[in-house]
């Protein structure tokens, strides 16, 4: 199989993304969309400080890009604590953990992002350190072992996860709060694109704003970085204001379309389309036909397709709905085999 292009819009965190951390809100006011979320948050954070007690441990999930790190940050802002970050496959070993937990405060927040990777043996000693603020030590081997109970301050593990499904229920069950992060509709998008072009001393006029938001596919992180390759393309092209053609401009240059699709996108619609006659037909065929790992196509390429409605996910396979042939201007089968649905 070929490696995954490095893709304009894909989700996932990028090198070059380290510069949006500028552009991140630090306060749960400064947050833009996931309102739902953020009110819950606000009683959260509010019930903690009258109690004068940390957070209780949070869970977040969603589809990459939306913001629960960012929101990790927030939390820890809000309470005025310290954050400790790390990963759950960065944590190998359980010394790995203990030397994280023995070095938290009181208060402080630990983050462990991607955590539905962490190692069955490191979350048997996570559970006791959520549940009693405890780390359970075995010093010794054989009949001469013994375990040595040491206490931990107080503290907050916020958790991240694209995959809740991978979460243990065990782990799952010790997070006092689990929010979902959805994809962000298009006026919140609008303001996350205005914010950051004022950060970033670009100007762009009300229709820029508006192209660069309709491509973004609902998430800050890809419209933070279609903002910069745009910024690059006005300065360059266009006296550095930004208006729709530019923008249009820039972003057809990264052959990214008027929905935000790329060239893997389209080459997994038409693959559905062309080559199977609209399906249904198996993700592991669809993977083997543009050269793809199927975990890929799931995560990463599935998700915003599934949320603009161009396939559906059957018994049998995937099958392409009309409005993805319409989208491509394919004249849509009215007689497509009868599935099961």
């Amino acid at each position: 199989m070929e490696e995954t292009p490095d893709r304009i819009i894909q989700p996932e965190q990028r090198p070059d993304d380290r510069n949006d951390l500028a552009l991140r809100p630090h306060m749960l006011d400064e947050l833009i969309g996931q309102n739902q979320v953020k009110e819950n948050l606000k009683i959260l954070i509010a019930a903690a400080r009258r109690r004068n007690e940390p957070l209780d441990h949070v869970l977040f999930y969603g589809p990459p890009g939306l913001g629960k790190t960012t929101l990790a940050h927030v939390l820890a802002n809000e309470m005025n604590v310290n954050i400790k970050i790390t990963a759950g496959p960065a944590v190998e070993r359980a010394g790995d953990l203990a030397a994280i937990l023995t070095n938290l405060h009181a208060g402080d927040v630990l983050f462990i992002d991607e955590i539905h990777r962490l190692g069955r043996a490191i979350e048997e000693v996570l559970y006791p350190a959520m549940e009693d603020y405890a780390l359970d030590i075995i010093i010794g081997k054989g009949p001469s072992a013994r375990s040595i109970r040491l206490k931990l301050p107080r503290f907050t593990v916020i958790g991240a996860t694209t995959r809740l499904a991978l979460v243990s229920s065990p782990l799952r069950a010790r997070f006092g709060a689990v929010y979902r992060l959805d994809y962000y509709d298009m006026p919140a998008m609008r303001k996350i694109i205005s914010r950051a072009s004022g950060k970033l001393n670009v100007t762009m006029d009300e229709d820029g704003v508006e192209e660069v938001a309709r491509r973004a596919r609902g998430t800050p992180r890809v419209a933070l970085r279609l903002l910069r390759r745009v910024r690059d393309y006005a300065q360059v092209k266009a006296d550095g204001h930004v208006t729709r053609n530019v923008a249009g401009e820039a972003l057809n240059l990264m052959n990214v379309d008027l929905l935000g699709l790329d060239d893997v996108d389209r080459r997994v619609m038409m693959t559905i389309i062309e080559k199977y006659n609209g399906g249904p037909v198996g993700l592991n065929t669809i993977a083997a036909s543009i050269s793809e790992e199927p975990d890929t196509i799931m995560d990463v390429v599935e998700p915003y397709l599934l949320q603009l409605g161009f396939i559906d996910r059957t018994p049998q396979g995937r099958v392409a709905t009309r409005a993805a042939y319409e989208h491509f201007g394919i004249v849509f089968p009215e007689t497509n085999q009868p599935r099961l649905i």
